[in-house]
């Protein structure tokens, strides 16, 4: 989703990053490797790792806030199926072609439209009960404005990869699923440079405003290889969309080399 705005320069992106690794040199390659992925790039960056597999995690800027562009259709959808389970039912048709479009086509009127139907009671419930406590729905149906963290994107993907309370194993099955069939044109950001091997869930979000210039973000699930492990970059302050995404893909990038080689 986009707006035309003028877009206003940022600072450079910090880079304080700060990991922890049972696997031995990890922690540090990662901080080094991140650091450098950042080096020279402008903007506030925020970025978030958690790899099952080697207890790996990484965070930059976990609690900074970002609108959300289309990031919060995974939000969006998982309260759909959230709300779907209290009541014991199965999707509609009409709600299964409608949730697809807004996942994999990343689709304006059709998360309009689920945003709608679902309200911000239940949108409120489904956070509460996600424990997303940072995040905050978008007021007068503006979902795109919602406010989200790098922790609240991790806690989400954690409970689309693991089994938990919350979402069914089904649900979880259907959000990955389509997470795994977003267009191709859309596929850029936490997937560039994933090994060959990995399985890959991902969704991405840009928006243009007239302060901050674009807010770009990716969020993406990886399993294979012998890792099992989520990612979060979120971005503002950038001058393009293009020069947003080749900054997520130089921390994804970074990312998926010292994992694999790990």
């Amino acid at each position: 989703m986009a707006s035309i705005a003028a877009v206003v320069p940022a600072a450079a992106a910090a880079a304080d990053v700060s990991c922890t690794s049972a696997k031995a040199g990890l922690a540090d390659k990662l901080e080094r490797d991140i650091t450098a992925a950042l080096t020279r790039r402008k903007g506030t960056v925020a970025v978030g790792l958690h790899d099952r597999a080697t207890d790996t995690a990484c965070e930059l800027n976990p609690s900074r806030a970002y609108d959300s562009a289309s990031i919060t259709k995974v939000t969006v959808l998982a309260t759909l199926l959230w709300d779907a389970k209290k009541d014991d039912r199965y999707l509609t048709d009409r709600e299964v072609s409608l949730s697809r479009a807004m996942i994999v086509k990343s689709d304006n009127a059709a998360t309009r439209t689920l945003w709608k139907q679902l309200g911000m009671k239940k949108i409120k419930g489904f956070l509460a009960a996600a424990g997303m406590t940072r995040t905050r729905a978008g007021a007068k149906g503006y979902w795109g404005l919602s406010q989200i963290t790098v922790t609240d994107e991790q806690r989400l993907l954690e409970l689309i990869t693991t089994r938990n309370e919350v979402l069914s194993d089904n649900s979880r099955g259907y959000l990955l699923k389509l997470m795994s069939q977003v267009v191709p044109s859309q596929r850029w950001g936490t997937p560039h440079g994933v090994p060959s091997g990995v399985s890959v869930a991902v969704k991405n979000g840009w928006l243009e405003r007239a302060t901050n210039g674009w807010r770009v973000h990716s969020v993406g699930a990886f399993k294979g290889r012998g890792h099992d492990y989520t990612m979060t970059v979120l971005t503002h302050g950038n001058s393009t969309m293009n020069y947003g995404i080749t900054t997520i893909q130089g921390v994804a990038r970074a990312i998926h080399k010292d994992l694999a080689t790990s």
